[in-house]
């Protein structure tokens, strides 16, 4: 689990840049596990882009 003061560029083991982790902390996500099965609702946060997406689908298929 996350520590929500940890705003580093890494999200549980995925290296999805700072501000993507960031906003997945705001958005109350602290493990993969706590993401939606639909990434793409995501894109919608600032700070997550489409690199990020793909990145923790990979994480998630692994």
């Amino acid at each position: 689990m996350i520590d929500p003061a940890d705003r580093g560029p890494v999200f549980d083991g995925v290296p999805i840049g700072r501000p993507a982790t960031g906003a997945l902390l705001d958005a109350g996500y602290r493990t993969l596990a706590d993401l939606p099965a639909d990434l793409e609702g995501l894109l919608a946060l600032h700070g997550v882009g489409p690199k990020a997406v793909r990145l923790l689908r990979q994480a998630q298929a692994d």
